[in-house]
């Protein structure tokens, strides 16, 4: 397993050893022992599966402390684009994002700290991601912020295709304006 620095405090690419033959593949997405001897302090208590088709766009996602989440996250099938905006206050990354493609081929995963915000587009026709959190899903402490935010200026690598949005995120307010307690 190889655990690559991003330049944000804590959040890690993380590249899996992969063992495959003719009778398929095996790899550990997850081992605790190795992620806290890498500096990685997670133990997760929930997974989450979504399945979205090209063009989606879900996020940018986070709950308020005491209930914030950190995610490890990875592509099943398909390949996406992903997305973690730095929302801690009193780091130089806050109001930063970092992006990188996640492949079901590949295996690569992001770790995301605790303090950040979480967005994917797909980028296939069909994507299935699954992703681990150390912390409940807590509705009344759960925050968005706008994926078209003019000073964020993300590049959601879907070209000409109309994003296809939820409801709910096309009502989430601009990065200056979203509530934060990081």
């Amino acid at each position: 397993m190889e655990i690559i620095h991003t330049g944000f405090k804590d959040l890690f690419v993380i590249k899996p050893t992969v063992f495959s033959d003719k009778r398929g593949y095996f790899f550990e997405s997850y081992n605790q022992d190795r992620y806290r001897n890498a500096g990685i302090d997670f133990i997760p208590v929930q997974d989450n599966e979504s399945r979205s088709s090209r063009g989606v766009v879900r996020g940018l996602h986070y709950q308020l402390r005491p209930y914030d989440q950190a995610k490890l996250i990875r592509v099943i099938e398909g390949r996406i684009f992903d997305v973690a905006l730095d929302l801690r206050r009193d780091l130089p990354t806050y109001g930063k994002w970092f992006g990188i493609e996640l492949d079901s081929g590949s295996k690569t995963q992001l770790f995301i700290p605790r303090g950040f915000a979480h967005g994917f587009s797909v980028l296939s026709e069909l994507a299935i991601i699954l992703y681990k959190t150390d912390n409940l899903y807590h509705h009344a402490s759960e925050r968005g912020i706008a994926l078209d935010d003019p000073e964020l200026n993300i590049d959601w690598r879907i070209g000409n295709i109309k994003p296809v949005l939820s409801e709910k995120d096309t009502r989430n307010p601009l990065f200056r304006d979203a509530e934060n307690n990081f």
